[in-house]
């Protein structure tokens, strides 16, 4: 089979794979929690993306995989965990709250620039370029996408991630 086919069957089973999982066991675990609970787990996860790191690390991936390809996403990766992190610790606060936002928007928005960036250096055609990364990009990153997925819908869903302020009555 050629490379583009593989490289193309392990990202479509990699999302169906944890798609299933999340549709099975994450999304009924999370829906019975709190909204600021059920973000935990998910910012967590997201907390390893420090593994996009291996895409600046000399031995992981080929010599040959362009600059232009690995430092956008290790930086990228490394910036959405520290997102992650800060939201976590702020959960359930305005500041938390509006962190998990922008942790979310960038987050979606740097594993789908890392996809684009991908096709342009024709990344399916010469998956070796990512040594053992490729396991990143086939088994990790689905699972990224998709819990991105999960989170956008329960900040769409919720209005109580952070307290609202009570009003002060003056009598």
């Amino acid at each position: 089979m050629p490379s583009p086919v593989l490289f193309a069957v392990s990202a479509v089973f990699g999302l169906a794979v944890w798609g299933a999982v999340a549709w099975h066991y994450i999304w009924p675990a999370l829906k019975e929690y709190p909204s600021r609970e059920n973000l935990k787990p998910i910012l967590l996860l997201h907390g390893f993306r420090f593994l996009g790191l291996a895409f600046v690390v000399p031995g992981v991936v080929s010599p040959q995989l362009p600059t232009t390809f690995g430092q956008p996403v290790a930086y990228g990766d490394f910036i959405a965990a520290i997102l992650a992190l800060l939201a976590l610790a702020t959960l359930g606060t305005r500041t938390g709250t509006a962190l998990t936002w922008v942790f979310n928007i960038f987050g979606t928005a740097d594993l789908l620039f890392a996809f684009y960036l991908g096709s342009r250096i024709s990344l399916a055609e010469n998956p070796g370029l990512l040594g053992a990364g490729y396991f990143i990009l086939a088994a990790y990153v689905p699972l990224l996408l998709i819990t991105h997925g999960l989170a956008f819908r329960i900040l769409l869903q919720s209005k109580a991630v952070a307290p609202s302020p009570s009003k002060v009555r003056i009598a």
